[in-house]
């Protein structure tokens, strides 16, 4: 027995000896073969100096300009001087930005850079430069809101959107241009005058954030705050070749201290506050910005700024126009230039019928309700105080309204509910519409004070799909896809209650393709 376990013994340390000469003999020849090879070097690091974007600072995106800041490759008050030059460059001949805060802009400039010098929390924002409407509360000045008898309207402090993007670190640099009473399509009023479109002085820079949407198209900001009751976001956006957001009713707070009385009811849940930029990614960047809780404003809603992606692919419906609306065959060609763009994104696109009631039945219960509430709430003081053009434009409006008893009014504010309740039924199906937002080539700057007949036929037969969405209180994005002779053509993206995220997500893969036409104006501009 103990020889056996004596022999077994012997074979193991036989086969042990092998196996650790075979294993040296690889390891031996693995080396040799290393030897031969020649030796890689490490690679050298890169400089750790951040880099600054392409282009002066004027050119660069929230996102970017954002970024640089933050990361020290440029400081704040260098930013800001940028921007202020370039306002003083293009400014004069476009007459968007109405109050010059430079010297305003350049202190809290130096503010910010000391705060991330001392390692302070930086906002989301810090050190960017953009613009405020002057239609809301800015503290300490007067909220003329485009009218000369507003003078002594001074706010007591900054409105809620103001707060919100100050809080983030923007720099405001200047008040951009608005109508009288922020009321028309079209900028242009006794105190401060007509605003260009920088694209070609003799189209409409839009209203009633023409001034906004003018101002960073040119380069003057990177982000443009405005808002839209009938259209006022989406509106200059398309004319001046920008994206823009309207959201949701009560995604951004709205509040001006200095109102001499409160908002009529659904003047105030069909209007949002919003922004305006070059680009897609800077409006939902703003939109984050500007959409923070403030206790003033009652209706002010904390919904999540993104929602469950629907089951791909994304189904989009491209909107039949009403045989009513005269098409221009170049609108119509990018209309379909966008859907293809969202097809070759992964987007299903159809062109189907909005949900019924139709287009038409929304955009008028839009034009009744606000007519009349501005008749019996407005009418009577604005009149006193503006001018003839204003008459004009507001005379135009009123007409193609229906005018309304009390039961009428109840019958239209109870079937304004059936029409979202038809439009949201209609998302679970198509998460996404795109519709023009004009079916026509953009008018000239004072087209509304042609005649009355005019400005129902620019709103209703024109512009029809952006008014109608307002009665709605849904998100509408805005995103230019072309140019025609030179002048910019948008498509409106609609979205269910609170999905700003897909509105934006489908105006980002437009604009994928479609590239950001405000870099092609700087080329014609300078």
């Amino acid at each position: 027995m103990a020889k056996k376990t004596a022999t077994r013994k012997k074979s193991a340390a036989k086969k042990a000896a092998k196996t650790s000469s075979k294993k040296s003999a690889v390891r031996k020849s693995k080396v040799a073969k290393a030897a031969t090879k020649p030796v890689k070097r490490a690679p050298q690091r890169k400089s750790s100096a951040p880099r600054r974007p392409k282009g002066p600072a004027w050119q660069w995106s929230a996102v970017e300009t954002a970024a640089a800041i933050r990361s020290g490759a440029i400081s704040a008050v260098e930013t800001a001087e940028a921007h202020l030059e370039r306002m003083r460059a293009v400014n004069p001949r476009l007459n968007a930005v109405v109050v010059d805060l430079s010297e305003e802009a350049l202190a809290a400039a130096h503010a910010a850079d000391k705060r991330r010098a001392k390692g302070g929390e930086l906002g989301l924002l810090h050190g960017v430069p953009i613009t405020i409407k002057e239609n809301v509360d800015y503290e300490g000045r007067p909220n003329f809101n485009g009218v000369p008898a507003n003078k002594d309207l001074i706010a007591p402090s900054d409105s809620p959107v103001v707060r919100n993007l100050k809080k983030a670190g923007a720099i405001v640099i200047g008040l951009t241009n608005t109508p009288e009473f922020s009321f028309r399509g079209f900028t242009d009023n006794p105190l401060h005058g007509l605003t260009l479109n920088p694209w070609d002085p003799d189209i409409t820079c839009g209203g009633s954030s023409g001034g906004a949407g003018s101002a960073v198209a040119a380069g003057i900001g990177t982000i443009a705050h405005g808002n839209d009751i009938g259209g006022s976001l989406r509106w200059p956006a398309h004319c001046n070749g920008v994206a823009t957001i309207k959201p949701t009713q009560g995604r951004i707070p709205a509040f001006n201290a200095s109102a001499t009385a409160e908002r009529p009811m659904l003047a105030h849940l069909m209007s949002a506050q919003g922004p305006l930029a070059r680009h897609v990614a800077d409006v939902r960047l703003a939109l984050e910005v500007m959409s923070q809780r403030d206790p003033r404003d009652p209706w002010w809603v904390p919904a999540p700024l993104v929602g469950p992606k629907p089951k791909g692919p994304i189904k989009v419906a491209l909107a039949r126009i009403p045989e009513d609306m005269d098409v221009d065959p170049h609108v119509a060609a990018a209309l379909r230039q966008a859907a293809d763009h969202l097809e070759r994104s992964g987007y299903r696109v159809s062109e189907v019928d909005v949900p019924v009631p139709d287009i038409d039945g929304v955009w008028q219960t839009w034009c009744d309700i606000i007519t009349n509430e501005t008749m019996v709430m407005q009418e009577a003081g604005m009149l006193k105080v503006t001018s003839e053009d204003f008459h004009k434009a507001w005379g135009g409006m009123k007409a193609k309204a229906n005018v309304l008893d009390l039961k009428a009014w109840m019958q239209a504010t109870a079937a304004r509910n059936g029409h979202i309740r038809a439009w949201q039924l209609f998302f679970e199906e198509y998460p996404v519409v795109l519709a023009p937002t004009t079916v026509k080539p953009t008018p000239g700057p004072r087209e509304d004070t042609v005649s009355p007949e005019r400005v129902r036929e620019i709103f209703w037969g024109e512009i029809r799909f952006i008014s109608a969405i307002n009665v709605l209180g849904l998100p509408g994005a805005v995103v230019p896809v072309t140019l025609h002779d030179g002048k910019p053509i948008g498509v409106q993206l609609i979205a269910g209650r609170y999905r700003e995220d897909l509105a934006l997500d489908a105006a980002a893969a437009i604009e994928k393709r479609a590239g950001v036409l405000a870099h092609r104006l700087w080329e014609q501009m300078d």
